[in-house]
């Protein structure tokens, strides 16, 4: 094989790995070697349930405050071990005051955290977590809605003491006229749902969801000022010092999709800035010789996706272009099927931009706007221009 044939395969190999064999690779080897990890821990009795403290971080969010109120009071989980904070830091449409003047009943532990200048999730967070002194501590959106037995369903997993952290599942809500960027992000969130259930019963999940995440309060580290994506720190951390992060598929956040395609991007440039500055913030985790099975899932779930593949997507095509001289059969069918797959992504967006949905050009179009945010993210890094302050998502 000359030069560009091996660009050619050797790209296709890592993509096809980053997007679709390393999760059939993990489906084989836990269903071969360890099924009984899939099975969910039995539910505590109430006596043995752990005192909790709920924490929403809430950034002018007094649209969706009464309903995330009302969802955390209807949570299944005795009052008298249950102690709900809100972080309204910055917020100037209400929040706080609209949080005081909500009814509570007597038996309800809940606080407002409040100061008038705006620091970002990570430093609202900070402030809360030296009043807390339950064990384990819960981190949740305001929109995020919580399934009913959540809590139940988290802390049963620090029944094993090598847990150090629960990732719950997000689960997203959109209409059956939704386009792209709420389909597109429903079928992502699917696989990166059924992907996480495998890799905690393979060791461990990589990366938690701010949505829904918990951990056991002890294990708390100030992440550093400038971390952009503070969840996943705080889960990768837990890990490398040798604890498990569980999965709750049973213990859900529901929200709704990005508004709009740009919405969407906008949010998937930001986590792309995020994990690369995880990846070079850690490089430790990169080692197998120390964090073994852990950096082997690290790597394939988590650095390939914003690393390796998004770079190799144009080498692939170019190389594929490169190869259509060679007189094979093989490379002219390979590159029509490249072309259809980015022509239906660009007629996709073009006629999203009419107002036309064709629902067979969503998930060309969704997984070509989630390679091209991790260029975005990447620049956004290397310039400086990442807020660590959440620039809030529009929401259907």
């Amino acid at each position: 094989m000359n030069g560009w044939a091996w660009l050619f395969w050797i790209g296709c190999a890592v993509v096809v790995y980053t997007y679709a064999g390393y999760g059939v690779l993990v489906y084989l080897w836990v269903h071969w070697r360890c099924p009984q990890r899939l099975q969910s821990p039995p539910p505590l009795a109430d006596r043995d349930l752990p005192p909790l403290t709920l924490v929403v971080a809430a950034y002018n969010e007094a649209a969706v405050l009464p309903a995330k109120l009302h969802n955390s009071l209807e949570l299944d989980y005795p009052r008298d071990r249950l102690d709900i904070v809100f972080v309204t830091d910055g917020s100037d449409d209400g929040s706080e005051r609209l949080l005081q003047e909500l009814p509570v009943s007597a038996d309800v532990q809940m606080r407002v955290l409040h100061q008038p200048w705006r620091q970002g999730k990570l430093a609202a967070v900070a402030r809360v977590m030296p009043t807390v002194t339950a064990p384990v501590t819960v981190y949740t959106d305001a929109n995020a809605m919580l399934n009913r037995e959540a809590l139940r369903n988290i802390v049963k997993h620090y029944t094993d003491p090598t847990t150090g952290a629960v990732a719950g599942e997000k689960r997203v809500q959109f209409a059956q006229t939704a386009g792209a960027e709420g389909v597109g992000e429903g079928a992502y969130w699917r696989y990166e749902s059924t992907l996480k259930r495998l890799d905690a019963a393979l060791y461990s999940v990589v990366g938690a969801a701010g949505e829904l995440f918990s951990i056991r309060t002890a294990l708390y580290q100030l992440a550093p000022p400038d971390t952009i994506l503070e969840d996943f720190y705080y889960s990768l951390q837990i890990a490398m010092r040798g604890f498990r992060v569980a999965y709750a598929p049973d213990a859900y956040a529901v929200e709704g999709h990005s508004a709009s395609l740009g919405e969407e991007f906008k949010r998937k440039a930001r986590n792309a800035a995020g994990g690369l500055q995880a990846i070079v913030r850690m490089p430790e985790l990169l080692n197998p010789w120390r964090h073994g099975i852990l950096s082997f899932q690290y790597v394939s779930h988590r650095v390939l996706r914003w690393t390796l593949a998004p770079l190799l997507l144009p080498v692939v095509f170019a190389a594929n272009v490169a190869l259509l001289q060679t007189g094979s059969l093989l490379y002219p069918v390979l590159m029509a099927g490249q072309l259809l797959f980015y022509g239906a992504a660009i007629c996709g967006w073009l006629l999203e931009q009419l107002g036309v949905k064709i629902k067979l050009f969503y998930i060309p179009m969704y997984f070509c706007l989630m390679n091209y945010a991790v260029y975005a993210g990447a620049l956004r890094l290397l310039r400086r221009r990442q807020s660590v302050v959440w620039e809030k998502v529009q929401r259907a």
